[in-house]
């Protein structure tokens, strides 16, 4: 199945996430207007609630609370997003300037505070205890990957233990709670208990990824990804291919990139992207996501034969050789 498949497939789903998402985002109060569209028509693959949309029709959930439950996990998502932004201190994303270089960080903080509490408010309305618990979970945890992801900024001798742990709390936990929610759903409306198997799956796509996205920051244009390429090093960030590049490289090799990473110093980006490709770090790197996208279409085992279990098995191919 190809990608453009699986989104006609959900395509009517999709348009009632998308009309759900615009009622929510309103407010009395103009910034937030403003503001919120902006970040919401900002384009964007909308995994997250695609996750939640297939995997509920897979499981053989015939409601319409994964719509409200689609529409919120992108809200908690937008709502990272914004905050991300101004803790990066990125002008770029997806293509358009950031929120806070248009607005301002503190806007930006504000606006994307006002998503995250309408979040919850969502939440609430679905009735659901287990779903509230998954959540409210899944965030405190992607803000402790956040704060763990600053600790490690600058750091050279983060281990590719520490960074699997960072990219499970920050990107894979809001992956895995958009499958357990669509289990939940299904199962709380009489049908077979596909919880864990949906959530399983979440998280293991979710980590082939971001693992992507941090193979695509050392090897693609920054038209095709929508931000400035090599954003990861003069951030300081300490990302699978430069920790495979250390340890594969020589010492002088190391030694290059432990000085950009305590620096952020892009200034040698050319020489560290020579020392990238000679080590196969973006090799390895990708041969770990593709062992993610293969455990990911493994859970989905125990679910019946349908069009919406090959669209989550499509998603996972589409998350290791997508090109931005």
């Amino acid at each position: 199945m190809s990608i453009e498949a699986v989104q006609t497939l959900a395509k009517d789903d999709f348009s009632a996430v998308n009309q759900k998402i615009l009622t929510a985002l309103h407010s009395d109060v103009v910034l937030i207007n403003q503001v919120g569209q902006y970040i919401v028509s900002s384009g964007g693959k909308r995994l997250r609630p695609l996750i939640t949309l297939l995997a509920a029709r897979a499981a053989g959930y015939e409601g319409e609370g994964h719509i409200t439950a689609a529409a919120l996990i992108e809200f908690i998502h937008t709502a990272t997003l914004l905050h991300d932004d101004v803790v990066d201190h990125s002008d770029m994303r997806r293509g358009r300037e950031t929120a806070n270089e248009l607005w301002g960080n503190e806007a930006a903080v504000l606006v994307g505070d006002f998503i995250y509490t309408r979040s919850f408010q969502m939440m609430v309305s679905l009735n659901s205890m287990p779903i509230m618990n998954i959540l409210s979970d899944a965030t405190n945890i992607i803000a402790e990957g956040e704060v763990m992801q600053l600790m490690n900024i600058g750091d050279p001798d983060t281990t590719e233990e520490n960074y699997m742990n960072v990219i499970y709390s920050k990107t894979a936990k809001l992956f895995e709670a958009s499958g357990a929610v669509a289990g939940i759903l299904t199962k709380e409306a009489g049908g077979k208990d596909y919880e864990k198997a949906l959530a399983t799956y979440g998280m293991y796509l979710g980590t082939a990824f971001q693992l992507v996205d941090d193979i695509l920051d050392y090897s693609a244009s920054s038209e095709e990804m929508g931000k400035n390429t090599g954003d990861d090093l003069a951030e300081g960030k300490p990302t699978l291919p430069l920790i495979y590049a250390m340890r594969a490289g020589t010492k002088e090799d190391a030694a290059l990139i432990k000085d950009a990473l305590v620096n952020a110093d892009i200034s040698k980006l050319d020489s560290i992207l020579e020392v990238v490709e000679r080590t196969k770090s973006l090799d390895y790197t990708h041969s770990v996501a593709v062992k993610q996208a293969e455990l990911a279409i493994e859970a989905l085992a125990e679910l019946p034969e349908s069009a919406y279990k090959e669209a989550l098995k499509t998603l996972a191919n589409y998350a290791v050789i997508r090109k931005f």
